[in-house]
């Protein structure tokens, strides 16, 4: 019987542990767009629905089974959804992403400023930052 190549064997171990860690982390967490929703469907109805930090994400319950999750700042925060008996239903990381394609990011000293270019570039709010400038320049002319 031929003896097993032990270094063959410790690449395979160490790749089916990567494999692992790389599925799980790709399977993991919610990604929502900024300023726009995303369905979220539980497999038992929830009683409780906490959001880490509600400066990035909002959740509003549709019904018992369905959450809408929506983004309204970027970067990461978490989502926690309990039954009544107080069991975790979800329990995942919450990434709010802009949408690169179709927007522009001004920086205006140290605020920025997000612009949605469909097919033009047009902000549907104005900033602080943006009003300041706005009026400097106007009281220039």
């Amino acid at each position: 019987m031929a003896k097993p190549n032990l270094y063959v064997l410790g690449a395979c171990t160490w790749l089916a542990s990567f494999a692992a860690a790389t599925h799980a982390y790709a399977g993991a967490g919610i990604e929502v767009t900024m300023n726009q929703a995303k369905i979220v469907r539980l497999t038992r109805p929830a009683d409780t629905i906490v959001v880490g930090n509600s400066a990035i994400a909002d959740a509003a319950i549709q019904d018992a089974s369905t959450i809408v999750l929506t983004g309204k700042g970027f970067g990461v925060t978490n989502l926690v959804v309990l039954d009544v008996d107080g069991s975790p239903i979800v329990d995942e990381q919450v990434t709010v992403i802009r949408h690169d394609v179709s927007s522009v990011r001004i920086y205006r000293r140290s605020e920025v400023q997000t612009l949605s270019c469909t097919p033009y570039c047009e902000s549907s709010y104005k900033s602080d930052a943006e009003r300041m400038s706005e009026s400097e320049m106007n009281a220039s002319q």
